[in-house]
This record gives structure tokens, C-alpha cells and sequence, in this order.
């Protein structure tokens, strides 16, 4: 049996696929050198934006279509977002829906079913993608990962520490930690997945009161986790800059990034970490989705624009030759010309090296598209995103050209 596999989305699904792929290999597949010659075919999908899910969509048609006419391929998996997302949906209606309309594909893996039993297969032998968390807890009004991918889950401080170790050994050099929202890592370790948002929610900072928090053994040893601010309390502990502290010091490891960072758990402690070890990278992916306070709070965004930009300050006075990638929502329900404007100021001011823009689409399930009108036109949608895009990209692509 040869297999495909094709990876809509981003590094998360990328790092999904490679262990796939492991998976695949030790049933005594082999790949195969294109998608018209396998004969099973995985499709990780994408629903985060409107033009991926379409993208997977007629994918899984046209396949779909020569199953039906030639036979081929044997079988079709579907993973990722689309699989995740119809296993959590508790009707059980969009699964349903999902067999109905595509009954030649084979098989709807959620991807954590997937798990780490086997080394993920890389095709770079330089770079390494390590993922150390799965899911998220935020629930930012636009976003499906929640339901796509489900509660944030981190792995275990040890296991990501020796898979590292062996990258190294392996002659790797370079290693991205991957998460949803790495700088949350390890907070259900610490307090267990279950009282994650009892503890959010509480009057009080919940570890004033209980003297059992803060301990977390690795060893034997008590390492202290950092406490993170939730609506300008510290209630979460996480775990993440004692990690990338440890991977960083890794011998022979020489180049350490990180995707994705939200900014309000940005804590000083991992400020202190990359600025005190040089084999971290300085460009920093740090999405402020609108530079609208207004905006930001229809967004479930727990930061200001203020707050935003100090975190920016600090960062750049803290960290040498710092640079900022980012994340643009334009268009988003109710977003005026003026809030807009705030965007453009707050990305002339912080001079991000690259933004990743995105016209607004409504995601199903997602609080926005349920309590929000998508009211801006595609129109202004697509002028407002041009704007960006020439502010933002276009002066960096030009200069990295000559």
C-alpha cells in the first residue's frame, strides 16, 4: 500500500501529518510520489478560514469523484480540523451531514487519536517541529479551535524534554515548540484540565488561599511555575519558560522558536528566558488580531491596546534586534472605518516584519458567528486587507528581494 498525505493549515498540522506519516510506515506502507498514484489518501484539514475549508472541500470532491468512477484510491481518511470538529459537535448532526454527502470516504480520525507512539517522520533533516500542547482554552469569539481540536491538553515535561535530547543526537539543529497557545502550557499538569476555568473564573487569585499550589515535580524536584494573569488577576500557573529554558540548553541545539504566543499570558519570566539565551530566535509571532479596543473586547481578546503596546515596549527594550510577526483580522462584525484606522496606527507603531491578514469569515460554532452579523462587504473586506497588506508586507518583501 502507498500512502498521501495532504496538510491544509498551519505548523500543528504539519507536525500532525509527520506523525501520520509514522503511523502509516509502520503498518508497512510506503509514500507515494504523488496523490494520483496512492492508494490511501489522508486529508489534514483546515477550517480556521473560510478560503482553507473550501480548499479542503474540493479536494475531497474530486477525490471523492474518482473513487466512485476508477476505484481509487482504496481508501480515504479524513483528519484535522473537519474530523475534529464533527466528532465534538454533540448532535452528532454535522458527522452525519459529513457521511452523507461524502459516503466514499473511508474513515473521520480526530487527530489526538493519532497520539505519540511513534516518532513523527520528518522530511528536514535540520529543522525539527516538537509539538507540546494540543486544543485551547480561549475561546476567542472568531476562532473554531476550540472546537476543532478541543480543550488545551499539554504533554508531559519529560517527554518533550528526551524527544528533544534525541532530535539533537539525530543532528538536528533547529527545533519550533509548537502549541495552540504555548505560554498556557502546563497549566493543566499543575491544576488539573478540569479546574482550568473554575480557577478563571473565581472572585479571589485562587493560590493566595491554597498553599498545595505551585508544586510541580519533575524528578523529584519541585520546579515553581510561573503564574500568568487572567482579567488582571494571576490565577493560571504555566510551565513554558521553565521548558523553553531547558530545551534551550540543550547542548548543540542552535536555533529555538516558538508558534503561537498570546500576548495577555506573555509573563516576564519568558521575556527573561529568550533574552537570556541567544540560541532563541528574536523574531517573535505575537497576534494582536485589531489595534480596536472595541474590537478586541467583541473578540474575547483579553488585552487592550495599551496593554498591547507596553508588552511590545518591554519586549524591545528586553530582547536585542527583536522582530514582531503578527496576526490582522480585518472586517470583523461592526468594525468601523476609525476602528480600522486604529489597526493601521497600532502596526505603524509596533513595525511588525510580517502579518498573516485575514478577511473576517464566520466559522460555525464559534460565539461570533452566532451573536454578530457578518455586516462589513466583501468589498471593503478586500480594501481594508490591501491596506495591510501594502503597510505591512510589501515594503518587507521588496526589501528581502534585493
Amino acid at each position: 500500500m502507498k500512502y498521501f498525505i495532504q496538510t491544509f493549515g498551519c505548523a500543528a498540522n504539519e507536525a500532525d501529518s509527520e506523525r501520520v506519516a509514522a503511523m502509516l510506515e509502520s503498518r508497512g506502507m510506503t509514500k507515494a510520489i504523488s496523490i494520483e498514484t496512492a492508494d490511501h489518501v489522508v486529508i489534514n484539514t483546515c477550517m480556521v478560514r473560510r478560503m482553507a475549508e473550501d480548499r479542503v472541500y474540493g479536494l475531497i470532491v474530486n477525490l471523492a469523484k474518482r473513487k466512485e468512477k476508477k476505484g481509487e484510491p482504496d481508501k480515504i481518511v479524513v483528519t484535522g480540523c473537519l474530523a475534529g470538529a464533527a466528532a465534538r459537535e454533540k448532535s452528532g448532526k454535522m458527522m452525519k451531514s459529513l457521511k452523507e454527502k461524502w459516503p466514499q470516504v473511508d474513515e473521520w480520525l480526530p487527530i489526538e487519536e493519532v497520539g505519540f507512539d511513534f516518532a513523527p517522520l520528518r522530511s528536514d533533516k535540520v529543522h525539527a517541529l516538537v509539538p507540546i500542547s494540543n486544543g485551547c482554552n480561549n475561546f476567542c469569539t472568531f476562532c473554531i479551535v476550540p472546537f476543532t481540536r478541543g480543550r488545551e491538553i499539554s504533554r508531559p515535561f519529560e517527554e518533550i524534554i528526551t524527544e528533544c535530547r534525541h532530535l539533537i543526537l539525530q543532528g538536528y539543529r533547529e527545533i519550533t515548540l509548537i502549541g495552540q497557545n504555548v505560554n498556557s502550557y502546563g497549566a493543566d499538569l499543575i491544576v488539573g484540565s478540569e479546574n482550568i476555568q473554575t480557577i478563571r473564573d473565581l472572585e479571589k487569585t485562587y493560590f493566595q488561599d491554597d498553599k498545595k499550589m505551585g508544586k510541580f515535580y519533575l524528578n523529584g524536584i519541585k520546579i515553581q511555575p510561573t503564574w500568568i494573569k487572567h482579567l488582571g488577576k494571576f490565577r493560571l500557573p504555566t510551565l513554558f519558560p521553565r521548558l523553553l529554558e531547558d530545551v534551550a540548553k540543550i547542548e548543540g541545539l542552535e536555533k529555538l522558536d516558538f508558534i503561537s504566543s498570546n500576548p495577555w499570558d506573555f509573563s516576564e519570566d519568558l521575556i527573561s528566558v529568550i533574552a537570556n539565551n541567544a540560541n532563541i530566535s528574536r523574531q517573535i509571532h505575537l497576534p494582536v488580531q485589531s489595534g480596536s479596543d472595541k474590537v478586541l473586547a467583541r473578540m474575547n481578546r483579553w488585552y487592550t491596546r495599551d496593554e498591547y503596546l507596553r508588552l511590545v515596549s518591554n519586549l524591545k527594550l528586553r530582547i536585542s534586534n527583536l522582530k514582531l510577526s503578527t496576526d490582522i483580522i480585518v472586517g470583523f462584525p461592526g468594525e468601523t472605518e476609525d476602528q480600522f484606522d486604529e489597526t493601521v496606527t497600532i502596526a505603524k507603531k509596533v513595525g511588525f516584519i510580517k502579518a498573516y491578514i485575514a478577511m473576517y469569515s464566520p466559522r460555525p460554532m464559534t460565539a461570533a458567528t452566532t451573536s454578530f452579523p457578518d455586516d462589513i462587504p466583501y468589498k471593503e473586506k478586500k480594501k481594508r486587507w490591501q491596506a495591510l497588506e501594502n503597510l505591512i508586507n510589501k515594503p518587507h518583501y521588496k526589501r528581502n528581494r534585493k
